[in-house]
């Protein structure tokens, strides 16, 4: 039998959550999942396919990589893989170098047009949520917000 401060709902094996806890876990999942959608509309995300847009944020994230080693990456067909990056090489975002480790091979990186386009979308969701705050909530609840923003830090570090 469940007590009255454990919802009962946890992963097989593991120890039983409070009903509060996982109220808040459901709460800020469908939260962050708004405000994400909100600052994607503030951005030109918009204007990728989610293949070029993974493809993109792994160049960011991991730095160049070939073609099979991101088609890999993102569980795709090389041929596939070779479409996304033709078409984003074509946008003037992508460009490809020897791979000194292997010449037969190119190395694809992202460009300077494509690390300003991040920087202005960036911006552009900084702003926006900047100037949100900043009208919607006073003084007293933006001190709170950033007490909040400290304990989810918390729940994200390792």
């Amino acid at each position: 039998m469940t007590s009255p401060t454990t919802s009962g709902k946890s992963r097989p094996g593991a120890e039983p959550v409070s009903a509060q806890a996982d109220a808040l876990a459901g709460d800020l999942r469908a939260l962050v999942g708004k405000l994400r959608r909100r600052l994607r509309e503030q951005s030109s995300a918009g204007d990728f396919t989610p293949s070029q847009l993974a493809l993109l944020q792994r160049l960011e994230r991991d730095g160049p990589a070939t073609v099979s080693n991101l088609a890999r990456a993102e569980g795709m067909r090389p041929q596939s893989m070779g479409t996304v990056v033709a078409a984003l090489e074509s946008a003037g975002l992508l460009t490809g170098a020897p791979d000194p480790a292997d010449g037969r091979q190119t190395l694809w990186s992202l460009t300077e047009a494509f690390a300003s386009r991040m920087r202005a979308s960036r911006a552009s969701r900084q702003d926006w949520l900047a100037r949100t705050i900043d009208a919607q909530l006073s003084n007293a609840e933006q001190t709170e917000l950033a007490r909040a923003v400290a304990l989810l830090q918390r729940l994200v570090q390792p």
